[in-house]
């Protein structure tokens, strides 16, 4: 049987999947560790006392889960990596799949500092050392690091049954990912350079295809809808949307040809900037027979609030 849990980590997403064979676990992957705080600080409006927010870390420990086969980030926003300390904390990983690993010895980048930046540009500097410090704070957590180029479609068999696609972003972006990245470590701060890859690191994201007893389970993570649409996409059964529902998350021509059952979204409860918007949400009910929200979402008329420590799936 594989589980799938769309973890409720407020702002941001996390992905813990499980394949269960009478009752023991065979495998366990998790994509994207959610924020490192359950209340963003630009819009700090106080948790409903019903709310079952966690964090990624603390779901694992709840679930028993001590060790990942795969630890897969799917790019570098906060609210994707904020939580890779409390998760390395709670697991082992015995491979770190991603599309940069930070240089080995570095330091802190200090986005706070007097170094003259724009917020765009300490924003992005404070992703990255949320990321790097994780992983420089966790010694001995991670097996092996596997870096992605972001050149082609990677296929990993995963056990007997469950096969996993790797789909990159806009594979341009890769190599210039590495150079911005390392000059900031070199103790560079170029504005320019890391303004524009903060408006670009969406377009890197990467995406899961999961193939699993005939069914399809694509995970989205915030590749934007423009980005799909040029790909040649087949239909699935459960897609996890990308970029919180918000109005450049999908399109009706994706949705036509994704054609999925169940639709996921990972969103804050009270989001003020139209997360989900409700026009994407009135056209995934056009198409999807199901569509869940990981946190307690209320719209008067379209959505009801469930309150949830995540959306739960079993496919036998």
């Amino acid at each position: 049987m594989l589980v799938l849990d769309f973890i409720n980590v407020g702002n941001g997403d996390s992905v813990l999947i499980q394949e269960l064979e009478g009752g023991a676990r065979r495998f366990a992957m998790l994509v994207d560790c959610g924020h490192d705080n359950l209340i963003r600080d630009d819009h700090p409006s106080p948790l409903d006392p019903r709310s079952r927010r966690i964090f990624a870390g603390d779901f694992l420990r709840k679930q028993g889960v001590g060790r990942l086969d795969i630890l897969l980030p799917t790019h570098f926003h906060r609210d994707h990596i904020g939580g890779l300390g409390r998760v390395l904390e709670a697991v082992k990983a015995d491979r770190f799949v991603t599309t940069y690993v930070p240089p080995e010895g570095h330091g802190p980048l200090e986005p706070d500092g007097s170094n003259g930046l724009p917020g765009a540009a300490r924003n992005l500097l404070r992703c990255l050392d949320i990321y790097a410090t994780a992983l420089r704070e966790h010694p001995g957590q991670v097996g092996e690091f596997v870096e992605l180029r972001g050149e082609r479609v990677e296929t990993l068999r995963l056990t007997e049954d469950l096969t996993l696609d790797i789909l990159p972003g806009e594979p341009a972006l890769y190599p210039r990912q590495k150079e911005v990245f390392d000059a900031a470590f070199r103790g560079e701060r170029n504005r320019y350079d890391l303004m524009r890859w903060t408006k670009a690191m969406n377009s890197s994201s990467l995406r899961q295809r999961l193939h699993y007893h005939g069914k399809e389970i694509v995970l989205g993570g915030d590749l934007y809808a423009a980005l799909w649409d040029n790909d040649t996409l087949s239909p699935c059964d459960i897609l996890k949307l990308p970029h919180h529902a918000s109005l450049t998350s999908t399109t009706r021509k994706a949705l036509s040809r994704l054609a999925p059952k169940t639709v996921v979204v990972s969103v804050a409860a009270g989001r003020p900037d139209e997360r989900p918007h409700p026009y994407i949400i009135s056209l995934l009910r056009e198409y999807a027979e199901q569509v869940y929200f990981t946190d307690a979402v209320d719209i008067p008329g379209l959505v009801e609030p469930v309150f949830q420590e995540s959306v739960h799936i079993e496919i036998p």
